[in-house]
């Protein structure tokens, strides 16, 4: 029943199985190629996606500043600032009826403060809330005027 012949001989595949150091290369460097034109496209996307969180934090920021006020007849001052949402202002007019309102105050996507300015100089009838963008400084990019 057994070949003996069968046995004794060398398997044909035994030195063929696995991959060369070249081949892993090759693959590892179409990856990478691959990854760093997807990155490459996609960069424009994390521009918008970054200025989209701004007009979600300033929609949320200003819902809390309008509860603010219902609570206390008055939005905080442009000195107390966003901070007030926070934790209760110590400078005058001390609100009547304060309530933590935020757990934090948000950083744009930028890391910067937002800007807040009580009575606004854009909006005079409200507030201005805004980032200074990407460049972090005031002027053109500014996002919420």
């Amino acid at each position: 029943m057994n070949n003996p012949s069968r046995l004794t001989r060398p398997s044909s595949l035994r030195g063929d199985s696995g991959y060369t150091l070249f081949e892993i290369m090759l693959v590892l460097g179409i990856i990478a190629v691959l990854v760093g034109s997807a990155i490459y496209m996609l960069s424009g996307n994390i521009d918008v996606a970054k200025e989209q969180r701004v007009q979600s934090d300033i929609q949320a920021i200003s819902m809390q500043l309008r509860t603010y006020e219902m609570l206390n007849y008055r939005k905080p001052t442009t000195q107390q600032g966003l901070k007030a949402l926070v934790q209760m202002p110590s400078s005058d007019p001390k609100p009547q009826h304060w309530k933590k309102l935020m757990e934090s105050v948000p950083l744009d996507p930028w890391g910067n403060e937002y800007v807040y300015i009580n009575p606004g100089k854009f909006k005079t009838d409200g507030f201005d809330l805004y980032s200074f963008g990407p460049k972090g400084v005031e002027g053109d990019g500014n996002i919420g005027k």
